[in-house]
């Protein structure tokens, strides 16, 4: 009588079972590894609006006025500067307008005459005395040139800052843009920081201006126009003579 082989037969199942799963445990391992991998690399932004966005802040704005130890009062490059200075903190100013007046300096007396030129300009412009702070300060290095400042907060936009190169630029398995095929990470620091630079009113980049009234005296032209059937646009006698060239006609 020969023994039952049931026993054979399920070992050798026992054994592919646990080879299943210890391999289904490494391969899920693996999954994981990836899934962070890709979760670290997809947080990274290709877009450089998004890696170097531009933002919008609080910042000092700074004219400073050299008076030398001898002459005292302002050279009309001078008075252009406080001026400037003057009208645009009317239009764009969030604070005070600090002055500083060096003290204890060989060019402090002279520094003091030129300030009171300097109140009586930025009274001449509106600004109020309130919005004026007298500040005296030394320098703290004694061969650093003490100067008059002018400082006021306003709101600007800023970004950057710029010419940051985590990565070799060049093939290399250490660099993931380059394998990946993504921007490099300076790219279009410079674009956005030129574009903050040279908005006038930074809120536009957040949200758009209102409409400006309706011209009412072309209206009323045009309006005319149409009521007696004419063309409403306006006709320019001289368009003709002012062509180059017959070129299209």
């Amino acid at each position: 009588m020969t023994a039952p082989s049931h026993p054979v037969i399920s070992k050798r199942r026992l054994g592919a079972v646990l080879l299943l799963a210890g391999l289904s445990v490494s391969l899920g391992g693996c999954l994981t590894h990836t899934r962070d991998k890709d979760g670290v690399t997809a947080s990274i932004p290709t877009d450089y609006r998004e890696r170097h966005p531009i933002v919008i802040e609080e910042a000092n704005k700074s004219v400073e006025v050299f008076v030398g130890s001898g002459r005292g009062g302002l050279s009309a490059t001078q008075r252009a500067d406080v001026i400037g200075l003057g009208q645009a903190w009317l239009r764009e100013g969030t604070g005070s307008l600090v002055i500083d007046i060096p003290k204890d300096t060989p060019n402090a007396r002279t520094a003091a005459d030129s300030y009171r030129e300097i109140h009586a300009l930025l009274t001449a412009l509106g600004i109020p005395a309130r919005g004026i702070t007298t500040r005296n300060y030394r320098p703290s290095d004694p061969r650093q040139f003490a100067t008059i400042r002018l400082t006021y907060p306003r709101i600007t936009a800023e970004a950057g800052p710029c010419g940051l190169w985590p990565d070799d630029l060049g093939p290399s398995i250490k660099n993931k843009g380059y394998v990946e095929n993504k921007p490099y990470h300076n790219f279009g620091c410079a674009v956005q920081r030129n574009m903050a630079a040279m908005v006038e009113n930074p809120s536009d980049l957040v949200q758009p201006r209102p409409e400006t009234p309706a011209y009412t005296a072309r209206r009323s032209i045009a309006f005319d126009k149409y009521r007696k059937g004419t063309a409403t646009g306006t006709q320019y006698p001289d368009a003709e003579r002012a062509k180059l060239s017959d070129l299209g006609k």
